[in-house]
Parts: C-alpha cells; sequence; structure tokens
C-alpha cells in the first residue's frame, strides 16, 4: 500500500476509497460474531481518515486487534507495587486461598443460599456467616449487606427515619469518591443534630441535645484520619452511659473495623463489650474479605434492620457472602489468619522479608533498592507508615507498565518509578521482572 504525502490529490484520495474493502470482505476471515459492526465501523473510519490525507494502514490487523480488545476482560487483575495494601483503586483487600476456594464452589452450581436443608423449607441468606461472626464479635445477631455505607445507611433508616441523630460535628467525615457522612444521613430519612465543635465534644454535648424526636446516638470512627493536639471527645463507654441513661441505642461507625488487635483500630467485639448497642463495619479492609458491610449487635436492633425494606435492596450476593465466610473462617485461629489473610499478612510481616524481595527484584531488572514507606490505604490507620523497600527503576516505564499483561502499577516519586515490594507477593516478582523486560522492548 502507497503512503500518502502531506498533500494528496483528489484522484488519488478517490482511488484509496475505491480500493477500500467491503464490509463483508473486511470481516469474512475473521471468525467472530462481532466482525461485522467491528468491520463497519472500521472502514467508516477509514474513509475518514483517507479523506483527511491519512493512511488507514492494514485493515485486517487493525481489525483482529479491535476483536481482540472487544474480548479482552475490562475488570482484570493487577499487580499492585504501590506499597499501599488497601488501596481502593485496585480493590482493596486481595482475598486469602479459603475464601477463593468458597467462591468456586458457591459460583459452580446451585447453592443454598435461601434454603435450609435440615428442614427442607425456605432459609435466610444471612444464617451462613451470622453463627461465626457472633463468635468472632460477642454479638446476640449479625446482619451482612453489601458494604459499610449501605450498613450505616439502613441502621440510621431503620432505626432514624424521620427523628434525630446526634452525631459529633468532629466525626462529620467524607469517605471515598466524595461521599459524606451528613449526606448519608439525609438519605436515610433522618435529621441530623450535630454536637460539640470540630475538635472538642463531650459526653454532655450529646445529652443536653437529646430531646423527645432523638432516636439514637451515632459514633463515627476517624478511620480516614486524625485530630492532634487541642481535641477531645467522649469515650465509647461514655457515650454508652448518656444512651443508657436516657434509653436510647448507641450506634457506632467503626468504618475499616477489625477483628484482630491492630495498632489503635478498636475491634467489633471491644465496642460492643464498651456498650454500642450496633457496630458496623466493612468486610474489604482491615478485614481482609470482601466488599461487605456488616452489623453486629442486639437481637432487637438487627431484626429492625432486617425486616426493613431497604434491607433487600441492599443484600450481599451468595459470591461476597461465600467469600465472606471464607475469609472468617480463618479468624477462628488468630495465628492461621495472620499467615493466611493476605491483608494481616502483608502490615506483619517483617521488613527484612520485604528488602530482599526488593533486591531479588533489583537483581532481575537492574534496579536499586530503595528504602520507602507504606500505607495501611484504604481509610485505615491514617497515621500509620510501614517500613518498606523498593525496586527503583526508570520513570518511562510506569506507562508501559500500566498497559502491559498483568499490568504493574508502581508509584512515581523523584524521576523513578519504586516498585514497592510490601504488597508484591513472592510469587509476583518473577512476573515484575518479565513485564518490566517487556516494557523496555515497546
Amino acid at each position: 500500500m502507497l503512503l500518502l504525502d502531506g498533500n494528496p490529490s483528489l484522484h488519488l484520495k478517490n482511488m484509496r476509497l475505491r480500493d477500500l474493502p467491503s464490509v463483508d470482505e473486511l470481516a469474512r476471515g475473521a471468525g467472530d460474531p462481532l466482525a461485522v459492526d467491528a468491520a463497519r465501523s472500521l472502514i467508516e473510519r477509514a474513509r475518514e481518515e483517507i479523506r483527511s490525507g491519512v493512511d488507514p494502514g492494514d485493515l485486517a490487523a487493525r481489525l483482529r486487534a479491535e476483536l481482540a480488545d472487544a474480548r479482552r476482560p475490562r475488570l482484570r487483575r493487577v499487580i499492585n507495587a504501590t506499597g499501599v495494601i488497601l488501596h481502593t483503586n485496585l480493590g482493596r483487600a486481595p482475598l486469602p486461598e479459603a475464601a477463593l476456594e468458597r467462591v468456586r464452589e458457591a459460583a459452580r452450581g446451585y447453592s443454598n443460599l435461601e434454603y435450609d436443608l435440615t428442614r427442607g423449607v425456605r432459609g435466610s441468606r444471612q444464617d451462613h456467616c451470622a453463627g461465626i461472626l457472633r463468635r468472632l464479635t460477642g454479638a446476640e445477631a449479625v446482619l451482612v449487606v453489601n458494604n459499610n455505607a449501605a450498613a450505616v445507611l439502613l441502621a440510621l433508616a431503620a432505626l432514624a427515619e424521620g427523628r434525630e441523630v446526634i452525631v459529633s460535628r468532629g466525626e462529620l467525615i467524607e469517605i471515598g469518591d466524595g461521599f459524606r457522612i451528613p449526606d448519608v444521613l439525609a438519605r436515610s430519612g433522618a435529621r441530623l443534630v450535630e454536637v460539640g465543635t470540630t475538635n472538642r465534644t463531650r459526653a454532655a454535648d450529646y445529652e443536653a441535645a437529646i430531646g423527645p424526636d432523638t432516636a439514637l446516638l451515632l459514633r463515627v470512627h476517624q478511620s480516614n484520619f486524625r485530630l492532634v493536639g487541642f481535641e477531645k471527645r467522649p469515650s465509647l463507654r461514655e457515650l454508652a452511659a448518656v444512651a443508657g441513661r436516657q434509653g436510647l441505642p448507641l450506634v457506632d461507625d467503626l468504618g475499616s473495623g477489625s477483628l484482630v488487635d491492630l495498632a489503635d483500630e478498636p475491634t467489633a467485639r471491644e465496642a460492643l463489650a464498651e456498650g454500642a448497642d450496633l457496630v458496623c463495619f466493612s468486610g474489604d479492609k482491615l478485614l481482609g474479605g470482601p466488599q461487605a458491610g456488616i452489623v453486629v449487635g442486639r437481637a432487637e436492633l438487627v431484626e429492625r434492620l432486617r425486616r426493613h425494606p431497604l434491607q433487600r435492596a441492599l443484600r450481599a450476593d451468595k459470591l461476597a457472602l461465600a467469600a465472606l465466610e471464607g475469609t472468617l473462617s480463618l479468624y477462628l485461629d488468630p495465628e492461621r489468619a495472620r499467615l493466611e489473610v493476605p491483608v494481616l499478612r502483608m502490615l506483619a510481616e517483617p521488613v527484612a522479608a520485604v528488602r530482599a524481595r526488593a533486591a531479588r527484584l533489583a537483581r532481575l531488572v537492574g534496579g536499586e533498592v530503595e528504602e520507602t514507606a507504606g500505607r495501611v490505604g484504604g481509610g485505615a490507620l491514617p497515621l500509620a507508615e510501614l517500613e518498606s523497600w523498593a525496586c527503583a527503576v526508570e520513570e518511562e516505564l510506569a506507562a508501559p507498565l500500566r498497559r502491559g499483561e498483568p499490568p504493574v502499577v508502581g508509584i512515581v516519586r523523584d524521576g523513578r518509578l519504586l516498585l514497592d515490594c510490601r504488597t508484591l507477593a513472592d510469587a509476583e516478582v518473577d512476573e515484575v521482572g518479565e513485564a518490566v523486560a517487556a516494557a523496555r522492548c515497546r
């Protein structure tokens, strides 16, 4: 095919247009049911390119590339070399093998999602994780929905619609993608009553604000930020005492949540023991499981949530429940959980092991070992810095690595691309080495 110069004649353009294949001719050899529509679109674009003086190139090759792209999954596995363990943009918590096994088993055929196999009658999807969550948290009852924002929304709608919810001004936080706690409150139908100031709120502020329309007290854990310096807020026990004197429920939104002791992140069991009536937390953050919102607490209150019409719209599906049950099963043995739940393993991994992984990767790709700091991410432990080590390579590799297969995402800093090895598994080091070599050849 002749290349067109910068100012092709009208005669040459017409010849090019006449030489274009028909849709059927172009699609015939592809053997793909998507080929006809793709060929029609491609030929139309080729006509526009010829009219503007651009050679459309090898149309058959372009069609094959477009069909391959159309078949490529859009939700893909990504290798996380950012050092951010709960990276929201990269899907937060990677699932443990026990969870993946439960998902495969539940998805391969039918399941007893809402069927009681013992009695042969309709069952509840809530039963599958309820027993193990009661054991792990000490709660009377449990409800699982599709994320923690949904859990909070459902709790407020079921317990406070048309009434007042008292919350500290210092806890009116914004979570990911611009969602704000006051907006969640408004959508629930509850009316927000703010008490205290941004940096200082006392138990007496809550007590003074309680009136005949008050439905509950809400405490929101500052999971994605911290106030330091001249600040004060009441303990959960103090709030529980206020709620108890007034006969009101206390709802504690833990945000990230945890089932084991992790620095200053409260656990659901601790929150219930300190007097919270309902506790809400996430499944895919520090717990290390699938996206889910978990509500634990008093049976009478959980039952009100279960019976609310919103519950059906917010419920978790069978795959999320299977993954959650598989993850929770590991927590029955805390030491096993720390080894097999990827989030817990990455949080606790000795820095010497991370450095050894960075050195191995540096040898594979000709990079340099560099000390750095990882993050927990996902709005959890915002002040925590995780000592880490990375393999530093050329900044120019960032884009081709992102576009490779599998994609590798690192951090660009000071003119270099850092591949942080705290969030790389041992088995991924060779993959990243091959990806770097391929990116350099592009």
